[in-house]
């Protein structure tokens, strides 16, 4: 089977088994089919690009399974004209799939590796909105402003109030919360003026957040 191939029957599958979920969102599964995730893989994982395993990258991270990053788009409800920020940029194809929806992307990371193989990634996928940057996650992001959507996808202790405060009225903030030592959940926090309505969703495979940018990695 050739990578188109595999490409297409994978977006296909994964319609069917999000369609069994209620996700239905056309402008979403859109922009998922015309980001190919095998550019976004790295090579000895092509295969898998489509599947619900996950996927070992550079400095200790990893892609989420097809399934769970499509899920934890379809929670954040990106819509076109937004401004996006994402914590913790990995491969960068949840940051291309919001790209091809959204006004504009801001995707951080720690790790500069990460963040340059990214940049590739986002190359070879035409993308042209995304913005890459290397930035201390645990922090917060001086200086960029509100955003109407929010991604996170590391884990923290508790609500990261640094973040809220990053939210327009109306928006909505995708975190993974440590639950106990081994546990972690997604959180979606939405907020109308200076209040925060939170749901508890969906288990996650995330880990705690390193502080600090890494020097070398």
């Amino acid at each position: 089977m050739n990578a188109r191939q595999n490409e297409q029957e994978g977006f296909a599958a994964l319609v069917l088994r999000l369609r069994a979920e209620g996700i239905t969102s056309k402008e979403l599964l859109n922009a998922v089919e015309l980001t190919p995730r095998t550019l976004f893989a790295p090579s000895p994982y092509e295969n898998d690009a489509y599947s619900q395993r996950l996927i070992p990258l550079d400095c200790g991270a990893f892609m989420e399974g097809f399934d769970f990053a499509v899920r934890l788009l379809h929670c954040l409800a990106v819509k076109p004209g937004q401004r996006i920020l994402e914590v913790g940029t990995g491969s960068g194809f949840t940051a291309a799939v919001m790209g091809r929806i959204a006004e504009r992307v801001m995707t951080i990371d720690r790790y500069k590796t990460l963040v340059v193989n990214a940049q590739k990634n986002l190359e070879k996928s035409a993308i042209r909105n995304v913005i890459v940057r290397q930035a201390d996650g645990s922090v917060g992001l001086a200086g960029e402003g509100t955003f109407d959507r929010i991604l996170v996808t590391t884990a923290f202790t508790a609500l990261p109030r640094i973040y809220s405060d990053h939210l327009v009225s109306g928006g909505i903030l995708i975190v993974p919360i440590m639950t106990s030592e081994t546990e972690c959940r997604i959180v979606r926090l939405t907020r109308t003026g200076s209040r925060f309505d939170r749901e508890d969703l969906f288990t996650a495979p995330y880990l705690p957040i390193v502080p600090q940018v890494a020097s070398f990695l």
